[in-house]
């Protein structure tokens, strides 16, 4: 009877976990105007708008540099520009691309990996807002101290309170809180265990941020 009891108290949790992970995604959108950052990361998905959006922010001087973390390596750059509304001039100066990383995971690292080439302490993340919590972590677990500002992109299926109601979107919204669960369990194993990455240090007031961060 004690062991039934724990196991509904743990399912109990876990469903009121997922209820309050859903009004977190949806308190991601719309995105408030962003104060600016040292620069933009989009993590690439499933249409172009992340990477749009990403734009739009550098053309509002948002930020110094994007950064498209996870582009197709059968995708030319050219290719990827003519798909992207905005300067030629910016684009062509200011966006980097990144190809190494196929999950979550390797975008956190390859973003921490460019951020930190780069010097750069201060981000605008862009993805999905289902995406969000999930990126936020990974990418602070990969890049400790960095300070972060989510600007999510809107999924219309999940702006909807009555999102559990339907197979699709519920699907969606637990299959991403599981991920997100994940995420934070290796997160905290990490930090337990030692194995976390030098967490960003501030430059001091005789030496530049890049200085600051570089080995």
């Amino acid at each position: 009877m004690k062991f039934l009891t724990f196991v509904a108290i743990l399912a109990l949790m876990w469903l009121v976990g997922l209820f309050v992970f859903a009004e977190r995604v949806r308190g991601f959108t719309p995105a408030e105007d962003p104060a600016r950052a040292d620069a933009i990361v989009a993590l690439t998905g499933p249409s172009a708008e992340r990477v749009n959006v990403a734009i739009r922010l550098l053309e509002n001087d948002k930020g110094d540099r994007v950064l498209i973390s996870g582009v197709n390596r059968e995708v030319r750059r050219q290719e990827l520009r003519a798909l992207t509304p905005g300067s030629n001039r910016l684009f062509n100066c200011c966006v980097d691309l990144g190809f190494e990383a196929m999950d979550t995971i390797g975008n956190a690292q390859e973003i921490a990996a460019w951020a930190r080439d780069k010097g750069y302490t201060r981000l605008i993340v862009v993805t999905s807002d289902y995406h969000m919590p999930r990126s936020m972590v990974e990418i602070r677990s990969a890049y400790p101290g960095v300070e972060l500002t989510p600007y999510a992109v809107e999924t219309p299926s999940l702006d909807n309170s009555g999102w559990w109601k339907a197979a699709v979107t519920a699907r969606r919204m637990t299959l991403e809180y599981m991920k997100y669960l994940a995420a934070l369990g290796r997160a905290v194993w990490t930090r337990v265990s030692g194995d976390a990455p030098a967490p960003v240090e501030p430059a001091s007031d005789d030496q530049t941020v890049e200085e600051a961060v570089r080995p």
